[in-house]
């Protein structure tokens, strides 16, 4: 394999439309028995782990600690998820799904994940737009650190052992929506390209490698 190309999920791959906020709130009230700002936090760019230590820093919980609470945080998550979505939709975002299936069939390509997602709800946005999780044989995830970059630091490992070969940061292309998505590929010395929700002067002030219309023209990026 001579390239890796990691996806971030929402507002990359698809758009859910409020069912991972919802499922939040029914699992941080399970777990913590309290919600925080939830329905004013701006979610782009952050982990699960980072948004419920932002939620919950006033009553005193740290970041840190939190970790041990992860676990059944993500469990509880999954579970209202599943529970509440035949109420709520994701779908593909345009050309992500043929970016996709092209990729797939490109022996030369790795595909995976970078997401704030936990493992648990990643899986079931991807079934909700139409995704088969088993698409992304290497990722990382929200449930597994607050920071952005550790995740891609991860996924690169992760990947390496999947490939049996370390990836270059020319070689690994990390595709996302917002600024924190392209700090996390610098972090690991990768092609960082955006395309999203963002604004696109504020993407392109935080100098992405690529910044693209939508995922349509990532295959004549690579091409070229």
């Amino acid at each position: 394999m001579k390239r890796l190309v990691l996806f971030d999920i929402d507002g990359t791959l698809l758009i859910s439309r409020g069912i991972g906020r919802e499922a939040k709130r029914q699992a941080m009230l399970e777990c913590f028995g309290r919600t925080g700002d939830l329905d004013n936090h701006v979610f782009g760019g952050k982990t699960d782990w980072g948004i419920l230590a932002d939620l919950l820093a006033p009553f005193g919980y740290r970041s840190a600690d939190l970790g041990r609470e992860i676990q059944a945080y993500e469990a509880a998550m999954a579970r209202h998820m599943n529970a509440i979505r035949a109420e709520h939709s994701a779908a593909a975002l345009p050309q992500a799904f043929a970016l996709v299936t092209t990729l797939r069939e490109d022996a030369d390509t790795l595909i995976g994940l970078v997401t704030g997602n936990t493992s648990k709800t990643a899986v079931i946005k991807l079934d909700m737009a139409g995704y088969d999780p088993a698409w992304f044989p290497v990722g990382a995830y929200g449930n597994e650190s607050a920071a952005r970059e550790d995740l891609t630091r991860l996924a690169l490992r992760r990947a390496g052992a999947y490939a049996g070969r370390r990836f270059a940061g020319s070689e690994v292309f990390v595709i996302g929506d917002t600024p924190a998505d392209i700090q996390a590929a610098r972090a690991i010395d990768a092609v960082a390209v955006c395309t999203g929700y963002a604004e696109r002067d504020q993407l392109a002030s935080s100098d992405p490698d690529f910044l693209l219309g939508d995922l349509g023209e990532f295959m004549s990026l690579m091409l070229a």
